[in-house]
């Protein structure tokens, strides 16, 4: 739960910004129509300038000045305006709108296997493990010199690259490689703010690691020996291991990776409820769909309904979720009986045969002077909120922590000896601690342990953002959902990772962290190595494969849980279609593909104004066939107040194209959401060869109240011939 505040110029720093006065300039992006430039400008850039020239300046001696000019997913410049330049501005020819900078949100050794990928049948091998594909990451930055970057076994970067390893303040372009293929940076934005900018800040070094760990966890090198001061040890390598990685430090480089010949995006930030045609992420995205590149975003680390931010339809969303592992440590108490703990104390910490003090009084753990005399023992803590006291329970050898509270297990902070064990544990504990009849009670714990194949995995996390997105409720989101809690990735090493008491501070090369920053780069590299094994196909077809073949089911076979709701049942709200399936997206059987054109009649019927839509579309545009009944594969029916009884119906039309060698026959089954009725016609597809689509109408008709909301249920098409092929589409009824 990560996050990093950047200036937003498509490709800087973002600006923490205040109320301005008339006369002070603030830095805004300005969208243009590039259509209506003169004929006599030989460039885009030239008409921008010529632009931005002309209008009437409230700086006499400075007249406004372009930042920075985007020509490939965006169409249009940055400058620094006072209110009244930024009036002058709107009547120029051209002009469409503009909008200041705002705050960006940053929302392995595992990981890989939880995905079920390996080195002998499936996505990997198929793939070559994504080799001839670049990723361009959006993000803080990287630590060059990681062992996740060296380029050990990589192929020579591909011929189409564009891009360049720009030098800076302790970054010499020699750092480049054949993995970490470019690096560039944008401070322009920054410098124009007079942002007081650290040397560091001056290049594409990362100084936050939030960009190292994300880069590696989608394209890392294979590093051996990896871990995090003894958890998760093994060898660590990213999702597409073979991929290159260009890193963008910040935002504002969508525009330059698209140009630089990049494949996939990986963006783990976002605005947060922002219309479209405001949020840079999407208009950027949307020029990134046209071009062929594959967008992977964020759902965002705010948890709760209708939190979620980066709801673009045409840009993989990404929530996050629990990976089936368990870091622990060990309890023994000295009647034999053991207890599994939860811990991540960074040290190998002898504890071993202690007395262990249960008192009522001290079981708060809140008062040092209490804890004082206790020495050299392990005391036993019932107020969770002792977790975070390191000036108390350095009083003592170790503390054993007693809470339900999940929140606990989402950070490797663990700055005190000792294991973190659950309330129905606790009372056994606290049974033996006051009821030994003839020996004092004792303990002993062991730490570092890190245990696989945890049942019940994976959970939807607490902190993963739910949908329905606000800027688009109308397609539903997020999409999927991957690993996310304590993901083991590269970091930087001057830079703190865990402390031992409140005065020693350690640092790593690794570091366990938990966000959808982290979700997104598992999906995103997944992206990477499906554009490897389908190089024919679009962004469109591989977000369907993702979505299509994820499982709604956790390792039990049971229904993924939410640790939001008290691990109930997940909707897909917070999931989406489930958790992502690698394997199983290489060969999906059906896809829905999206059309650009499908995409503008969505952005139509949003009620946007002239300027407004073609802020996101750029190019000539035609709106009368506005829709938004996109060919997603995902169905959310939403209803205004419904009084109980009265049925509700929606009508949905669907295209599928059979991306199957030959010949296949389908028939529906559905999963009915509670209080509804589902009819879909026809109810079998027969395709006679390769790329034929068809289409199929879906209706959904609720007559429930508007506190039975929201229910869900489910569309899958099965394969008939013995073929293992299965399509399915979550559908959600929800109520504004």
């Amino acid at each position: 739960m990560d996050y990093i505040h950047f200036l937003m110029l498509f490709s800087c720093l973002m600006l923490v910004y205040s109320n301005l006065g008339q006369c002070e300039r603030s830095t805004y992006i300005v969208h243009m129509d590039k259509e209506a430039m003169p004929m006599i400008f030989p460039s885009h850039g030239h008409w921008y300038s010529s632009t931005i020239s002309s209008i009437k300046s409230t700086h006499v001696q400075q007249p406004p000045e372009i930042i920075y000019t985007y020509d490939n997913v965006v169409h249009g410049f940055s400058a620094q305006l006072s209110e009244d330049e930024l009036h002058s501005l709107e009547n120029s020819p051209g002009f469409l709108t503009a909008y200041i900078d705002r705050n960006l949100t940053l929302d392995t050794t595992h990981t890989y296997k939880f995905l079920s990928l390996n080195h002998v049948t499936g996505l990997w091998p198929t793939s070559n493990y994504g080799e001839d594909i670049i990723v361009g990451v959006i993000d803080s930055g990287v630590w060059p010199e990681s062992p996740s970057f060296k380029d050990h076994g990589m192929p020579e970067i591909p011929k189409r690259w564009k891009g360049t390893c720009q030098e800076g303040p302790n970054f010499n372009s020699s750092l480049c490689n054949r993995k970490l293929i470019g690096v560039q940076y944008f401070d322009k934005g920054a410098k124009a703010a007079n942002l007081d900018l650290n040397t560091d800040n001056n290049s594409g070094r990362d100084t936050k690691g939030h960009g190292t760990h994300t880069s590696s966890t989608v394209a890392g090198n294979y590093v051996e020996g990896a871990s995090f001061f003894g958890y998760a040890p093994g060898t660590a390598r990213g999702v597409a291991p073979r991929a290159s990685v260009a890193m963008y430090k910040v935002e504002a480089g969508m525009d330059r990776a698209v140009a630089d010949g990049v494949d996939v995006i990986s963006i783990s930030m976002g605005f947060d409820q922002y219309p479209l045609y405001e949020d840079p992420i999407a208009v950027a995205s949307f020029g990134a769909f046209e071009k062929g590149v594959f967008v992977s975003t964020s759902a965002g680390n705010d948890g709760g309904t209708a939190t979620l931010h980066n709801g673009i339809p045409w840009a993989l969303t990404v929530a996050a979720g629990s990976v089936d592992r368990f870091f622990a440590g060990t309890l023994t108490l000295g009647n034999g009986a053991t207890i599994l703990g939860w811990s991540m104390f960074p040290a190998s910490a002898l504890l071993d045969n202690l007395p262990l003090i249960y008192n009522k009084t001290l079981s708060s753990c809140n008062s040092s002077d209490a804890l004082s005399g206790v020495g050299h023992a392990i005391i036993i803590c019932e107020d969770e909120s002792s977790f975070y006291r390191t000036d108390v329970i350095s009083n003592v050898a170790a503390a054993i922590f007693i809470s339900d509270n999940p929140e606990l297990q989402l950070s490797s902070h663990f700055p005190s000896p000792g294991v973190l064990i659950s309330r129905k544990d606790g009372s056994v504990l606290i049974e033996y601690a006051t009821k030994v009849a003839r020996l004092p009670p004792s303990a002993t714990i062991k730490l570092q342990q890190t245990l696989v194949g945890t049942k019940g995995s994976p959970v939807v996390a607490l902190y993963s953002s739910r949908g329905p997105a606000r800027a688009c409720p109308y397609i539903l989101k997020p999409d999927v959902m991957a690993p996310g809690t304590l993901v083991l990735a590269s970091w930087m090493p001057n830079k703190p990772t865990a402390s031992i008491g409140g005065t020693i501070i350690l640092s790593s090369e690794f570091n366990a962290i938990s966000g959808t920053s982290m979700a997104c780069p598992h999906a995103s590299g997944i992206a990477a190595l499906l554009k490897s094994a389908h190089p024919e196909w679009s962004p469109s077809a591989i977000k369907s494969a993702i979505m299509t073949t994820a499982n709604p089911l956790d390792n039990t076979r049971k229904p993924i849980r939410d640790s939001l709701l008290n691990f109930e049942a997940a909707t897909p709200l917070a999931m989406g279609s489930g958790h992502i399936d690698p394997n199983r997206a290489l060969d999906p059987g059906l896809i829905y593909n999206v059309t650009r054109h499908d995409y503008v009649n969505l952005v139509c019927s949003m009620n946007f104004t002239r300027e407004q839509t073609k802020s996101i579309l750029r190019s000539s545009y035609d709106c009368s066939t506005p829709s938004s009944d996109l060919n997603y594969p995902a169905f959310i029916a939403i209803y205004k107040q419904n009084r109980e009884g009265t049925v509700m119906t929606r009508v949905f039309k669907r295209r599928v194209t059979n991306v199957w060698d030959g010949p296949s026959s389908y028939r529906v089954e559905l999963q009915l959401p509670k209080y509804t009725k589902v009819t879909v016609r026809p109810t079998t597809l027969v395709f006679n060869k390769k790329y034929e689509e068809l289409s199929y109408q879906l209706t959904v008709s609720y007559s429930g109240g508007n506190g039975s909301l929201p229910a869900h249920g489910s569309i899958t098409w099965t394969e008939e011939a013995g073929r293992k092929h299965s399509v399915r589409s979550p559908i959600v009824i929800y109520a504004l």
